[in-house]
């Protein structure tokens, strides 16, 4: 598998559908090859030539470079290798992926990591809203792998999320967790309100809840001591560094619910 550079060459009029391109989809090509690649550019299928100045790299990883703001669906169904983004992506970053790495050294649009289900999706900046969710008229959102926001991210963060872990190093909106199935959610900064609305199994960790969390009314304190379970979190999320690198000698505060969906989901505050 041979690496690309792809350097943006002048912004778009409309916005541009970037699936397909992938470092596997791209292996074994000529450089010609790749710039005929036709890509989805408002309703008409274009060249990635028309935007890309197209080179060949010494390594295996599929680099592009320049605001990609207008660019969606970067790493979309990515099955493996490495994309490395040198700049903000548009919507639908890394969604659907099952295996590979996709790092966005900038911000990523509405609904990154939607229906992941393996690899390591890395932004490095904030992300939009209903990142780690679901499709519309899809019912399970992000279904594995690991996914790291260093910045904020917007309201619904994790809707619907069945499975993996999701994490954010600064503030989380409104929602968080809404309708959560399975799976581990952790937040270093401060939440919106309704965290966990509807949800069902799985866990959300509040690094920096510690005394300005109240659990909605539909959630109960728990009553049996998880020290065991939680020591093994702790360590887990210790990896991610910044506020997470400390946790397993914290005290905690933990919450069950929502049971008003009938769930047994927990909302756990370090204190």
């Amino acid at each position: 598998m041979s690496g690309w550079r792809l350097t943006l060459k002048s912004q778009p009029a409309l916005r541009v559908d970037l699936r397909g391109v992938a470092p596997v989809a791209l292996a074994g090509l000529s450089v010609a090859q790749v710039e005929q690649t036709r890509v989805g550019h408002g309703s008409a299928f274009v060249a990635l030539a028309e935007f890309f100045k197209v080179e060949t790299a010494d390594d295996d990883t599929l680099v592009l470079e320049g605001d990609l703001s207008r660019f969606d669906r970067v790493g979309w169904r990515m099955a493996g290798g490495i994309v490395r983004v040198e700049g903000s992506v548009g919507h639908h970053a890394g969604g659907c992926m099952s295996a590979g790495e996709l790092h966005v050294n900038g911000s990523a649009g509405l609904q990154a990591a939607c229906e992941m289900a393996g690899g390591k999706l890395l932004v490095h900046g904030d992300v939009d809203d209903f990142a780690a969710s679901t499709l519309p008229g899809s019912i399970d959102g992000m279904r594995g792998g690991t996914f790291v926001v260093m910045g904020n991210a917007g309201a619904r963060f994790g809707d619907r999320m069945r499975r993996g872990s999701a994490i954010v190093h600064g503030h989380a909106g409104d929602f968080l967790a809404s309708r959560m199935v399975a799976g581990t959610i952790a937040v270093g900064g401060g939440v919106g309100q309704h965290v966990g609305y509807g949800m069902r199994r799985g866990s959300v960790v509040l690094a920096s809840a510690s005394g300005r969390f109240e659990p909605a009314s539909t959630f109960v304190p728990a009553v049996a001591s998880a020290d065991v379970i939680w020591q093994l979190l702790a360590r887990d999320l210790a990896r991610h560094g910044g506020p997470f690198a400390a946790l397993a000698s914290r005290r905690i505060e933990r919450h069950l619910g929502d049971l008003s969906a009938d769930g047994k989901g927990e909302l756990i505050a370090a204190k």
